[in-house]
């Protein structure tokens, strides 16, 4: 695919992102936040988050080519949080993250339809992994979004998660997975993590550049009291084909 019609499509896609959490400068229209809002303030039923198993494992693994995939490690959820269900060889991990793996102030944090396959890469899944394990074990707990936000801050604070790695990616490129309720649903993409705090540096949001980028914890919110205790990582996000090869915007 060209550069061109690959930066199509993420401009195309970009309403798609800001609801999963990867945008907060068109951060949707207030009618549809709002809407949303009121569809998923509160945490559904443990179960409507319970995948399974085959089904779950098929999906993780198709977030990223078959080449890298197969090798990977596979994670499920299950009621005590996530855990490996295939061990891994090549130091990726694949899994299916739920609505509250995203920022906290996305108005659908916890949106039980919200199935968003994902496989890191080694420096990923030893830096950004844990806190998804934390969060997993948190909501299967019945924490509130809190208690959770809580709880990473004090994990942070106390050396028990771990400082991000240089070189953290993401492939989320699965045609099956359910990213929003708005628009497409769905979008194939690689993500970086990085601790820059201006996007600039990389020329996300220029006209004509198909980077983008957002921060990691909140969409719009800098506000001392939130981001306190959290280290500052910067998500770039460029948009893809799927991992089967065929062309974004071709689903068959």
């Amino acid at each position: 695919m060209g550069k061109k019609k690959v930066g199509a499509i993420a401009i195309k896609s970009w309403a798609v992102l800001v609801a999963l959490g990867l945008g907060y400068q068109i951060m949707a229209k207030q009618a549809m936040a709002q809407d949303a809002t009121t569809r998923n303030a509160n945490m559904g039923q443990i179960e409507q988050y319970l995948m399974e198993r085959t089904a779950e494992i098929a999906l993780a693994r198709s977030a990223a080519p078959e080449s890298i995939s197969r090798d990977a490690e596979v994670l499920v959820l299950g009621r005590q949080g996530y855990a490996t269900a295939i061990e891994g060889k090549n130091g990726f991990v694949c899994f299916v993250g739920r609505s509250w793996t995203a920022a906290f102030d996305w108005p659908e944090f916890w949106n039980p339809k919200v199935r968003a396959a994902d496989c890191m890469n080694p420096e990923s899944a030893r830096s950004i992994l844990p806190v998804v394990y934390l969060r997993g074990k948190m909501v299967m707990a019945g924490r509130s979004k809190a208690e959770i936000l809580s709880a990473v801050k004090t994990a942070y604070e106390k050396k028990q998660l771990p400082d991000l790695e240089s070189g953290a990616m993401d492939y989320m490129m699965s045609k099956s997975s359910y990213l929003t309720d708005a628009g497409e649903h769905n979008m194939p993409h690689l993500m970086w993590y990085s601790t820059l705090t201006d996007g600039k540096d990389w020329g996300a949001l220029a006209p004509g550049s198909p980077v983008m980028a957002a921060p990691y914890w909140f969409f719009s919110s800098n506000e001392p009291s939130q981001t306190k205790g959290l280290p500052p990582i910067l998500v770039f996000l460029v948009g893809v084909d799927w991992s089967d090869g065929t062309a974004a915007g071709q689903h068959n």
